[in-house]
């Protein structure tokens, strides 16, 4: 195993030590500041993050497998990258006696330069913690990347059964990850770390959609221009007419407020070829319909033969008035109203034919010649 580190060791520092760690750009967390971080991605690109991943292999042992990592210093000292080109094997101490205790796995620098340590190396390194009845993670050490921490319990051994590295809470996995200057960050326990500078991306995987730091906060991204944003990402549009789905409804973002959205109807216009029956001239016709087949129509005729007169009770003779165009007559034969200057009545419009009949009218009142009847109606095709 070698755990290469880049430009800290005085003397030594070989070509494939050089490659290893030459990282690129690193994510910024200042002018002269990176932000410390594993480099994410598998070699079957599946996950999100593979490197220096932990897996117990016997009762107080477990892998920490390769991987590359950024470890920042002080401003002054710069970041630090360093590589584990091999699985190493880790060895936890025993158990206390009486209570459990929380270790963490970091990697850690030194830099006799900066800090007197008579070293300059990076280490990986088990900082135990305090065995407590309720036990907490001891502080991580300065210049120092946490990767687990292990829950180790009170009188573990190799005797007794070890660490239970299948145990859920046994192993909790504090790895965040770090990106090139410029590349989308893939969150992996760092959602809520702020961003470096406005305009800074990161996939926020746990949120499942892309992120913009606005210069104060994590701002979900909309989709490109054109597209719906998908509901809960979006919650002041990014221009007029911006589409989002809304828990199944679909919105619109007219400039200042989401509003329901309603499709524009699809208008058909028509205003001839209806036709009038004996007795009657003149036929007029003016209607509308939209795509889903609601029709409202109305049609006129004018009288040519001899006064209709209505008895007491209103009753005429059903008298056909004319025809509506082809392709406009309702999917059933209903009941509708007529009227003229002085009357009013009931019609018929027949679903087939669609001849429309007027079928009574005011008491004593007459249709004489010349006089013109209106039928409107509404309905679906």
């Amino acid at each position: 195993m070698a755990l290469r580190s880049g430009w800290l060791s005085p003397t030594g520092q070989t070509r494939i030590d050089t490659r290893h760690t030459d990282i690129g750009a690193t994510t910024p967390a200042g002018p002269l500041s990176a932000r410390s971080g594993i480099v994410p991605g598998t070699y079957d690109g599946k996950f999100r993050v593979g490197g220096l991943w932990l897996s117990g292999n016997g009762p107080m042992t477990a892998t920490l497998f390769h991987g590359r990592a950024v470890i920042q210093g002080p401003v002054a000292q710069g970041p630090y990258h360093v590589t584990l080109d091999s699985d190493t094997v880790l060895t936890f101490a025993d158990g206390a006696p009486l209570h459990p205790r929380i270790d963490l796995v970091v990697l850690r620098v030194y830099d006799d330069q900066f800090d007197g340590s008579q070293k300059s190396e990076a280490t990986i390194e088990i900082i135990q913690g305090e065995a407590k009845a309720v036990p907490e993670p001891p502080a991580a050490p300065g210049l120092s990347l946490t990767l687990f921490s292990v829950k180790v319990p009170a009188t573990a051994s190799a005797g007794t059964g070890g660490i239970p590295w299948t145990t859920t809470g046994t192993v909790s996995d504090l790895r965040v990850t770090t990106a090139g200057v410029g590349g989308i960050l893939p969150v992996y326990n760092n959602g809520a770390v702020p961003g470096s500078y406005p305009g800074q991306y990161q996939d926020n995987d746990n949120a499942h959609f892309l992120q913009r730091w606005d210069g104060t906060a994590w701002v979900a991204y909309p989709k490109e221009i054109g597209g719906i944003a998908p509901s809960g990402t979006v919650s002041t549009g990014g221009y007029v007419g911006q589409f989002r789905d809304a828990a199944g409804t679909l919105q619109r973002w007219n400039g200042t407020a989401w509003v329901n959205y309603h499709p524009p109807y699809d208008i058909e216009v028509a205003s001839n070829g209806a036709t009038a029956a004996t007795g009657w001239g003149s036929p007029s016709f003016s209607a509308r319909r939209t795509r889903a087949g609601v029709v409202m129509v109305r049609f006129g005729v004018t009288r040519t033969g001899g006064t209709i007169t209505a008895a007491a009770d209103g009753r005429i003779a059903d008298t056909p008035l004319g025809n509506l165009p082809a392709g406009w007559s309702p999917a059933m034969s209903f009941e509708t109203t007529a009227s003229d200057t002085d009357g009013s009545g009931a019609a018929t419009i027949a679903a087939t034919s669609s001849l429309v009949t007027l079928r009574d009218w005011s008491p004593n009142a007459t249709i004489p010649n010349g006089r013109t009847v209106w039928v409107s109606a509404t309905y679906v095709l």
